[in-house]
């Protein structure tokens, strides 16, 4: 009907979506085009435009409701006034904004400045800066109010989880505002810079559908686990019938979980369910400070784990609050930045996804380190340094073609094992600023001069923070050596989404017996980390051996 306003539809596959404000109400004169709702749909955040023109009779939703494409959200008195192509541009605008999301994550979470004219207010925004990049710690302001700055000149210095980038004006002009100083934490979408200028800047998206945040697609489905009550919790509408249990019992119905997709993001990369974190926002909506929160109290025992109670209250701790360490003495704060907070997230999600088992060995690599300094010089004239490292990273690669296994995923919404035909292998870097592990692709077909050139090119860019992030990105396995420090052996964690890690202590000499009497070798101690959900031990440890037999008897690297 003429006076009846319907959720338009907002793209291919989007049929539904969570109400997160309603911009009208009953009297209220709207127009068309005016944003009248903001409505999260599975791909992204987005603000509903009117069709129709006219004074609101009644608001059929509220905040928190689930709605479907062509419910009615409100109607208008008397005959309203539609815009003919309006639910067409809703469409297109909605799947332009899903599409770009889908191509390229995440979005800012606010969209650019339109191009100015003349003297026009620039806002510049920190723009996307790579996969599953959500902001970073301000390093530097390169520039100050009265600066002139030309198009694609530094403005900040950017450490982000990965890497320190240097962000770049999309426009020229002058600084008229400075929104950010040293130090502070920035989202991507965020203004830190107002331009008074005449440059082109990127053009916007749509007017009629606005994306309001960073969103991904679902990486898996959520389990459908009913909610379990938690102290504090808002509960919300829910949606769907109830669905029969195998015993013919009805579970629970799955709760409308307020939460943006960013947010549900996060859940998922720590393995938590969104439905068991209780939200503190206005109708218990959910914000990343609440998922962090819950993911330490299941680490520390105080909840139950998303697997069932096997979480570390199993184990026997209980949470406890920290002391006033101050009364024992001074103390000194240092927020956790950059790459420090981004290992500390990982390595907890890793550790609390993958069930690891570690597998040591030693390998006498006495006839190795012969041939490795007998050929050193031939490599430094072809750009590297001959180190076990690049000689392991190579046998490494052959043992993954062996043993496909270690060259896999695990999907587990999928129920699924991803095996990978592309062999890229990660090195771990210590830096000033932390771990970083940058990434060599294609190592089996590369031959070791080309390894040890480029380990040694990607370590130098590491230690000087100038990675990008497709150097960092996809990698299959990790090799982390600690041998020019010391130590025997270690349990090194695994990097997920991988499923294996190799660690490398210090080599020293050892009395070895031969069948007549104890020699001195050569002994070069490793350690095997590995998810036990899709490698067994007895694979782990013929991987294992072959790694060592190809170290021992080096002409096996030549086969």
């Amino acid at each position: 009907m003429a006076n009846q306003f319907t959720l338009p539809s907002l793209g291919d596959n989007v049929k539904a979506g969570d109400v997160l404000r309603v911009l009208v109400k009953a009297g209220d004169v709207v127009a068309v085009d005016q944003a009248v709702l903001e409505l999260e749909t599975d791909k992204a955040t987005v603000e509903v435009p009117s069709t129709i023109a006219g004074t609101v009779a009644e608001v059929k939703v509220k905040e928190g409701d689930r709605i479907d494409v062509g419910q009615v959200i409100f109607t208008v008195s008397g005959e309203a006034s539609a815009a003919p192509t309006g639910a067409a541009q809703v469409q297109k605008a909605a799947a332009a904004a899903v599409d770009q999301q889908d191509k390229a994550e995440p979005v800012p979470t606010a969209p650019p400045a339109p191009a100015p004219t003349g003297g026009a207010r620039i806002e510049v925004t920190v723009p996307s800066l790579g996969e599953n990049v959500k902001g970073g710690d301000v390093l530097k302001v390169l520039v100050k109010v009265g600066d002139s700055v030309s198009q694609d000149q530094g403005i900040l210095e950017l450490e982000t989880d990965k890497a320190t980038v240097e962000v770049p004006s999309p426009s020229a002009g002058t600084v008229k505002e400075v929104a950010v100083k040293d130090g502070d934490k920035v989202a991507v979408g965020q203004v830190v810079l107002v331009l008074d200028g005449a440059a082109q800047t990127a053009s916007a998206p749509p007017a009629t559908v606005a994306a309001v945040q960073p969103t991904v697609p679902e990486l898996r489905a959520e389990r459908g686990l009913p909610m379990a009550p938690v102290p504090g919790h808002v509960s919300v509408a829910t949606r769907g019938p109830a669905a029969p249990l195998p015993d013919g019992s009805v579970a629970p119905p799955r709760p409308n979980v307020p939460a943006s997709p960013a947010v549900r993001r996060l859940a998922r990369e720590l393995g938590l369910d969104i439905a068991d974190v209780p939200g503190s926002g206005p109708g218990g909506r959910i914000s990343d400070a609440d998922v962090r929160a819950h993911a330490k109290n299941v680490i520390t025992g105080k909840v139950a784990g998303p697997a069932g109670q096997a979480g570390a209250a199993a184990a026997g701790f209980a949470s406890e609050p920290l002391p006033d360490f101050s009364q024992f003495g001074a103390v000194e704060r240092k927020p956790m930045r950059g790459i420090r907070r981004k290992t500390a997230e990982h390595m907890v999600a890793s550790w609390h996804t993958i069930p690891h088992v570690t597998q040591c060995e030693k390998v006498d690599i006495t006839a190795l380190e012969q041939l490795r300094k007998q050929f050193a010089k031939r490599v430094e004239a072809g750009g590297g340094k001959l180190t076990v490292t690049s000689i392991i990273t190579k046998v490494i690669a052959v043992a993954m073609r062996k043993f496909p296994q270690f060259n896999a995923s695990v999907d587990l919404a999928k129920e699924e094992v991803v095996y990978k035909s592309y062999l890229n292998i990660g090195i771990a870097v210590d830096t000033e600023r932390g771990l970083l592990v940058p990434v060599l692709k294609d190592v089996d077909q590369k031959s070791i001069t080309q390894i040890s050139a480029e380990i040694a090119q990607l370590a130098e860019k590491a230690r000087a923070g100038k990675l990008s992030l497709e150097e960092m990105s996809g990698g299959c396995f990790t090799i982390t050596n600690l041998g020019g420090i010391g130590g025997t052996h270690f349990t090194p964690i695994v990097n997920h989404p991988e499923v294996a890690i190799m660690g490398m202590s210090r080599s020293a000499m050892e009395p070895v017996w031969n069948g007549e009497s104890f020699e001195p070798r050569l002994m070069l101690p490793l350690s095997l980390s590995y998810d036990h959900r899709v490698i067994d031990g007895a694979d782990a440890m013929r991987f294992l051996r072959f790694v060592a037999e190809a170290l021992e008897q080096p002409f096996l690297l030549a086969l």
